[in-house]
């Protein structure tokens, strides 16, 4: 026997040895765990065409990376408000890492032609992205409140509630102003206290606050620091924003959403929505 032979022959022993004390009689499996039974159940498509796999599970992870980005966004705004930056900013550098994941996601649906597509696309009737309660909820946590958008739910009393909930209550941004506030900095009444289902209007006193902080990094680190996670944030989201819109250009063109929304075109109008107005005109002011 050779040296290689004799090499290969003692990693296949390691390898029975690794086996042998595995545990297959545990209390709980990793199936069980993940509940991958009713998990890899949920995906059923409504036709026999062999692309509407792919639609469907794109956008079932999608959601699950939604989830995710609520987890860590909602308790990001948690500690904000109570003065716990360093947890917060661990977790909105998450959110970051998942929407890197997301905006993949397009490259592997872009694979699909138009008329893949059109092949199964009366499947999905009515249905459209554009009710995607978790992704409503992810728009209102950061900002973008809009009270007629919650009507589309409506018919889905628990999460028509919990939209209202969000739409209420103040976002990310509001959260991050807040601190600002207690830390000392001089801003408007209007600002950090004002209607939160109301979308948030761009404040000179609020550009010239993270002015302030922006020129002097050293003295306000922690502060600067959270608003350069905040871009991120933004940054990655218009990133999916725009690769949404050029994937469903490249598989529909302009034709109408299946929902009833103008498609492209609405998606387009999309790309201008900002968050945090103050965080993208300081870089100009400055």
């Amino acid at each position: 026997m050779n040296g290689n032979d004799k090499n290969k022959a003692s990693q296949n022993a390691l390898n029975l040895d690794d086996e042998k004390s595995v545990h297959w009689d545990q209390d709980i499996s990793y199936g069980q765990y993940l509940e991958l039974e009713p998990l890899l159940s949920c995906q059923r498509p409504r036709s026999e065409v062999h692309d509407e796999m792919l639609f469907v599970i794109i956008h079932q992870v999608s959601e699950l990376w939604l989830k995710q980005c609520l987890h860590e966004a909602h308790a990001a705004a948690n500690n904000i408000m109570a003065d716990e930056l360093r947890p917060a900013l661990k977790m909105l550098t998450r959110v970051a890492r998942i929407q890197e994941q997301m905006i993949q996601a397009w490259e592997v649906l872009v694979t699909m032609t138009p008329a893949d597509y059109i092949a199964f696309r009366d499947s999905l009737g009515q249905s459209s992205g554009f009710q995607s309660y978790q992704y409503r909820e992810l728009e209102f946590l950061l900002g973008n409140k809009h009270p007629g958008l919650v009507e589309v739910h409506r018919s889905h009393p628990k999460n028509y509630q919990h939209l209202m909930n969000v739409l209420h209550a103040p976002s990310l941004y509001d959260s991050c102003l807040k601190l600002l506030n207690r830390r000392g900095f001089n801003l408007p009444d209007n600002v950090v206290n004002r209607d939160w289902s109301e979308p948030y209007i761009a404040s000179p006193e609020v550009e010239a606050v993270w002015a302030e902080i922006y020129s002097d990094t050293n003295q306000y680190w922690d502060l600067y620091e959270l608003a350069e996670k905040l871009i991120d944030t933004e940054y990655n989201f218009q990133k999916w924003r725009f690769s949404h819109m050029k994937t469903v250009e490249r598989i529909i063109g302009y034709k109408t959403g299946t929902g009833g929304t103008a498609g492209v075109s609405y998606l387009k109008k999309a790309l201008d929505l900002k968050f945090f107005p103050e965080l993208w005109s300081v870089r100009t002011a400055m």
